[in-house]
């Protein structure tokens, strides 16, 4: 059979980490599930009674391509409650979850062959959709001293790129940039003539201090931004972006022949989930104490190479020292200790080989008996 060779890009190997451990289960065993980057919890309470109103009384066809103008005027004014922008609500465009977005801005900004930078490590789907775009990932080797962020002088020896996708909370490391950071990176593209994509679908989800968005730094910055993560809805597929308004006929002709419209009944339960505030604020106040908890006890059991998060809700951790195969490592401690984790080759095909990830998205009775596994593993293992 045919195939083309955009085809041929690598697999995402936490889905095949969960898959196995999937199968456990199927088998009887109980597996502690720290590999997959969803919350735990379902979409909130209030945006599932307003999705069962919706399947009774409506019609639920086909929307707008650009989304409900009642779902579009709200997301803007989230941004002048979360960071006091006003934001035109024609701006917003409306998405089959994030990776449609990604989709929509590789596809309305770059022509086949134009070369994208992204930091390493970073979410594997960029380098996938970009390649299957014909587009060129540029792989930058982010540092330790930097937070795992990409930095000007990152951009300055990239070469000819025509753009930058940066995320912030970023996935895998929860490490964000701040204003001058971002402001900093859009000037040194700027002088290339090159966009910054922002991927701040983990904003919401941070502790000691505020995300930063691209817009705040910014007006012609494409930021990209989900319901999947602060808003507990992953399954329901709805996000959205926020494009400068030149742009938005273009990313509309491309939405209404790439995909029509987003899921109407997901948009109704997403309008609804933006004010279930107290819900979501419990949500968070359990992030927070799981990650209190895995940056109290992962060193001590011997993972203690790690890059402290700012935000989103995963531990990124060197076991270079442990291992040279992170993806063996990672099947060893599900198969003796009934944990899943995700192996960092996902992340960083040059030096993932000595990483892994630690999602702290479950239940924190479910983070408790993790760590408590991990620990008797790790002893076991050293003994």
């Amino acid at each position: 059979m045919r195939r083309s060779s955009r085809s041929g890009i690598d697999p995402f190997i936490v889905m095949d980490v969960m898959e196995e451990a999937r199968a456990l289960e199927a088998a009887g065993e109980r597996v502690i599930h720290m590999e997959v980057g969803q919350p735990g919890t379902p979409a909130p309470a209030g945006a599932r009674r307003a999705a069962a109103e919706a399947l009774e009384n409506e019609t639920l066809g086909y929307t707008v391509a650009l989304g409900l103008p009642a779902l579009r005027e709200r997301i803007a004014l989230l941004y002048h409650e979360w960071y006091d922008l006003s934001i035109d609500p024609r701006r917003v465009i409306v998405t089959p979850g994030s990776s449609g977005a990604f989709l929509l801005a590789f596809t309305a900004l770059f022509d086949a062959g134009e070369r994208v930078a992204i930091g390493m490590p970073g979410y594997p789907s960029y380098r996938a959709l970009l390649k299957v775009l014909d587009l060129e990932p540029v792989l930058i080797e982010t540092r330790a001293e930097s937070r795992y962020q990409p930095t000007p002088e990152d951009v300055a020896a990239a070469g000819g790129i025509a753009g930058l996708l940066v995320a912030s909370p970023a996935n895998p490391t929860g490490t964000m940039l701040d204003r001058a950071e971002l402001a900093a990176l859009h000037g040194a593209l700027a002088d290339k003539g090159a966009v910054l994509i922002s991927d701040e679908i983990y904003h919401g989800i941070q502790y000691e201090r505020r995300a930063v968005s691209a817009l705040e730094v910014a007006d012609d910055a494409i930021v990209i931004n989900s319901f999947s993560k602060y808003f507990s809805m992953t399954g329901w597929r709805i996000g959205w972006m926020v494009v400068p308004d030149s742009m938005v006929r273009t990313f509309e002709r491309l939405a209404q022949n790439m995909f029509i419209c987003a899921p109407h009944i997901s948009q109704r339960a997403a309008l609804a989930a933006i004010d279930c505030r107290k819900e979501l604020a419990a949500n968070l106040a359990v992030y927070d104490e799981n990650r209190r908890l895995l940056l109290e006890e992962l060193p001590k059991i011997g993972f203690d190479r790690i890059a402290p998060p700012d935000g989103a809700f995963y531990i990124y951790a060197d076991v270079a020292r442990l291992a040279d195969d992170s993806r063996a490592l990672a099947a060893e401690i599900l198969k003796k200790a009934r944990v899943a984790v995700t192996p960092g080759c996902d992340f960083d095909p040059a030096r993932g080989r000595g990483t892994l990830r630690f999602s702290y998205a479950a239940s924190t009775e479910d983070i408790r008996e993790g760590l408590a596994r991990l620990a008797r593993f790790m002893a076991e293992r050293s003994g």
